[in-house]
């Protein structure tokens, strides 16, 4: 039972850093990548589907994308679904390519984009305490049903909060990697 609780905030505790890394990569740095665009949807027949899905997306070099629609006829589509997307990026169509320059990014809004992200880590971090509370209130319900006693449920707290030690220093690890992206012009 002990076993299935940290395993269970262990799993919880994954996601929640994965949550958090992929929102990382949604904040865009001078450099282009071609995560950027995974969001953006294209009118295609009626039905809103993701870029990827009608076209190739690939870096043309470091701060330029390329977009490739596979059918000719979505190419105006594609570069109005990117221009409408909320990105702030100008992209050009040349013949059956569009491409999607990179602008540079001002020291304002490189502060600006810094504290998005201080404050994305702070979500992270309270999202892995409140799987630590959850597992520890587990842990306190498995002794009140006397299915545990008192030293295994302080083990495994102990354990719980090495869990949570490790993912937090999990995501200040990410965070500052993030920040140093930012500043690196």
């Amino acid at each position: 039972m002990i076993n299935d609780v940290k395993k269970s905030a262990e799993q919880k505790m994954q996601k929640s850093l994965e949550a958090f890394k992929t929102d990382l990569t949604k904040v865009r740095t001078g450099r282009a990548h071609t995560g950027i665009l995974d969001h953006v949807v294209v009118d295609y027949y009626g039905s809103d589907v993701p870029i990827s899905q009608v076209a190739n997306v690939t870096l043309l070099d470091a701060r330029t994308i390329g977009v490739q629609p596979w059918e000719k006829s979505m190419l105006a589509k594609v570069e109005k679904a990117i221009r409408d997307s909320d990105l702030g990026l100008n992209p050009a169509a040349m013949g059956e390519i569009i491409r999607v320059p990179m602008p540079m990014l001002t020291e304002e809004r490189r502060r600006d984009l810094i504290k998005v992200v201080r404050g994305e880590a702070e979500n992270a971090r309270v999202a892995i305490r409140n799987i630590r509370r959850d597992a520890n209130n587990e842990l306190k319900n498995l002794i009140k049903d006397k299915a545990i006693t008192e030293d295994e449920e302080r083990r495994a707290q102990d354990d719980v909060q090495k869990l949570t030690d490790k993912y937090i220093a999990e995501i200040d690890k990410a965070l500052s990697a993030k920040e140093t992206d930012l500043l690196a012009v």
